[in-house]
């Protein structure tokens, strides 16, 4: 691995732009290629096998990008696929989820709480963050609750109007969450409604902390580049985002996930398998 090399971030669409959107807030001088397999989603309705192919397959197309880092921006392909993923790249570039540096995290702040997640069927079924709480040994009750409505309200652009508030008031009043001191935002979509669920939180007195997993995989990033003294400290390269299928729709609201308008540019990797 070179410092000069890009950052690799994938997901199975443009939810992941959210923690594409923080990498390049606390590491403004690398470049970063994003694909999302827009052919593809939602991954959290997906089979644990179907997620693993996509996933071999996308990490295959970055590694050829030579990224020194391949970061898996999606919850549910983190459950199903982050071993397999380190295990197919080897020693070619460094793994990162969104899930071990929230549980990090979680070590870190969170001990004795009673702490609550929000995600797809498939990170919430995988049991994947119960099975990591767990083993942390802490006094913490974990809770979680399958949220499916969210992804597809969120992609619509629906997300701050009354429609969207009743059903962000709908699950988060779930009894399974109730006196929780956290939420974890188990799906990279969620950041988009981070104010609504503060806001709903704030209007019932509550208050619950938000650990939004964009922020931490970010920091931990930022911290092992500088550690294994991997920054890119060259004139960096232009940042590309790709998705595997393309409609009009999909440029559009990659504003909202990334803040600002990118281009976006088909690659057809699954074209190449047919």
């Amino acid at each position: 691995m070179k410092s000069n090399q890009p950052i690799g971030i994938f997901d199975s669409g443009i939810g992941g732009l959210t923690v594409a959107k923080a990498v390049k807030e606390v590491l403004p001088d690398e470049s970063i290629i994003y694909f999302g397999d827009t052919a593809h989603l939602p991954y959290g309705d997906k089979s644990t096998a179907a997620i693993q192919a996509y996933s071999v397959r996308i990490a295959e197309m970055l590694l050829t990008q030579k990224c020194k880092v391949i970061l898996i921006a999606c919850n549910s392909a983190s459950s199903a696929a982050y071993d397999l993923v380190i295990e197919y790249v080897g020693k070619k570039a460094k793994v990162f989820d969104v899930i071990n540096p929230t549980i990090d995290f979680i070590r870190e702040n969170h001990q004795d709480d009673t702490i609550g997640l929000i995600g797809t069927k498939q990170t919430v079924s995988a049991g994947v963050y119960k099975k990591k709480i767990q083993e942390l040994n802490q006094s913490i009750k974990f809770r979680s609750l399958a949220t499916p409505l969210l992804v597809p309200m969120i992609e619509e652009g629906i997300y701050d109007d009354e429609i969207s508030r009743n059903v962000i008031a709908k699950y988060l009043g779930d009894p399974i969450l109730n006196d929780i001191k956290s939420l974890i935002l188990g799906c990279t979509h969620y950041p988009i409604i981070k104010s609504q669920i503060l806001n709903h939180y704030s209007s019932h007195k509550s208050e619950v902390e938000i650990i939004d997993s964009a922020n931490t995989v970010a920091n931990a990033l930022k911290s092992f580049l500088e550690f294994h003294q991997l920054k890119n400290r060259e004139k960096k390269s232009m940042d590309k985002f790709l998705v595997s299928d393309f409609t009009e729709s999909f440029e559009m609201t990659t504003k909202t996930f990334f803040g600002k308008e990118v281009h976006l540019e088909r690659i057809p990797i699954w074209d190449e398998l047919s």
